[in-house]
């Protein structure tokens, strides 16, 4: 996908299973919007095939769109009306029958944690707009929801907020978000995709990323920062396969095989009769795992 001589997605290929919480990541520019522009016919991608549902998405027609759930980055909404108000409206613009509209629009906002609130949407902080932003996209029981940076700018209890909904909503759709916050990824994704420049560079299970990227690493705490020089001084670490790096009390130490180097720094700690505070073996963050791929 190209604007002029700017590529902007380069080979992209995902699948998203049905009621995965799927969350889209990468820094701004990435491609992340133009990836759900594309999805929701409204850019022409230069070559290639998007299916939502096993019907294949057409530019400018997007008949696939019946099928989706759309909540913007900044969702726009008549200030002068009340939520309920708004959701009748949309309701009635898609073809809802008036019973179902009532019905359903109370459902959503008591799933949004508005159905007590009565006031006009101008009064709305960004976080209340993002939560009655998801309720309008979810009126038609969409089978696909997508979110662009839900919860962009959103304080943390907002953020929060947001995101247990999308977390509650798994089991009657499949969500898919952009966001560039991995801390929002972490806590509610079943499996994500990592963009970087228009190419895709990591994607899978959070689970199973940390499975390809691990480093054999063990951080170990020890009782002072004397006992963790001393420890890391034995010559038996001394060896091209180990890096050591000290933190105060705490030593990170990688090594080249996982289960025999694990079992040797028991027994290393065992010999010299010392009792750590802390041994772990170091899972990738993804943070780490970001940084890494993307500089």
């Amino acid at each position: 996908m190209s604007f002029g001589s700017n590529q902007v997605l380069r080979s992209l290929n995902l699948t998203v299973p049905e009621h995965a919480v799927f969350g889209l990541v990468g820094r701004n520019g990435a491609g992340k919007t133009t990836t759900m522009k594309i999805v929701l016919g409204l850019l022409k991608a230069d070559r290639g095939e998007v299916y939502v549902c096993g019907e294949k998405v057409q530019y400018g027609v997007a008949r696939t769109n019946r099928y989706i759930g759309f909540l913007p980055d900044v969702p726009e909404f008549y200030g002068y009306m009340r939520p309920r108000e708004y959701l009748k409206l949309c309701g009635e613009i898609t073809g809802l029958p008036a019973k179902q509209i009532k019905a359903k629009s109370a459902e959503l906002l008591d799933l949004v944690g508005l159905g007590e609130t009565n006031r006009r949407i101008s009064g709305f902080s960004r976080g209340m707009k993002q939560r009655l932003g998801i309720a309008q996209a979810l009126l038609n029981e969409p089978r696909l929801l997508i979110c662009d940076e839900p919860t962009s700018a959103l304080d943390p209890l907002g953020r929060r907020q947001i995101l247990d909904i999308l977390s509650a909503i798994r089991g009657q759709t499949t969500v898919v978000f952009s966001t560039h916050i991995l801390s929002d990824v972490e806590r509610i994704c079943d499996q994500i995709a990592v963009l970087e420049q228009g190419t895709l560079v990591l994607a899978g299970t959070l689970n199973e990323i940390q499975r390809q990227h691990r480093r054999n690493s063990y951080s170990i705490r020890f009782a002072s920062e004397s006992e963790a020089e001393g420890f890391a001084q034995d010559e038996r670490l001394q060896r091209p396969q180990v890096t050591l790096t000290r933190e105060g009390r705490t030593l990170i130490v990688e090594v080249e095989d996982g289960a025999t180097d694990g079992q040797m720094l028991i027994d290393l700690l065992s010999e010299k009769q010392i009792t750590p505070e802390r041994f772990e073996a170091m899972e990738p963050t993804l943070e780490s795992l970001f940084t890494e791929v993307v500089q």
